[in-house]
């Protein structure tokens, strides 16, 4: 069984791309308000709020477990997409590696959210991230729900 991994699931949008691409990448303060049951806070921690290579520190909830994660954030505007690359946090008491990637495209009937998560286990008993994957896409549906809300 291999220690590296990728999980890749898409989400359908019914916001506009790029409305949906700017919480990403520079509204990203105002996720624990739109998804209060999930995420509780989110704060800097190097740079700011839009700048690649900015750190911020997240405090969420997953599976009924509060847990942490410091990420390095990585903007690409061209492609529309954030990647998250974990520095710290609880996940690395089962990986040594996780990076969380979001790419917006326009697609003729929206929008679609394509998330990778590329990892690497600390042992084979690790399950793959399957938890933090649904965590990701339920987040993207609360954005999109909240964009889209008259």
């Amino acid at each position: 069984m291999a220690l590296v991994g990728k999980q890749e699931a898409d989400v359908e949008i019914k916001a506009p791309a790029d409305k949906f691409f700017n919480i990403l990448r520079s509204e990203i303060h105002h996720i624990p308000n739109i998804s209060s049951d999930k995420v509780h806070g989110v704060e800097v921690h190097e740079g700011d709020w839009e700048t690649s290579g900015s750190v911020k520190l997240w405090k969420f909830t997953v599976d009924g477990k509060t847990e942490t994660i410091k990420d390095k954030v990585q903007i690409d505007d061209k492609n529309k997409s954030v990647t998250f690359s974990a520095i710290e946090g609880d996940l690395f008491k089962s990986y040594k590696s996780y990076k969380a990637t979001i790419k917006i495209t326009t697609t003729a009937e929206g929008a679609l959210a394509k998330v990778t998560l590329d990892y690497e286990k600390l042992s084979e008993d690790v399950p793959a991230p399957d938890k933090y994957l649904d965590f990701v896409l339920n987040i993207l549906k609360d954005v999109d729900a909240h964009i889209i809300k008259p």
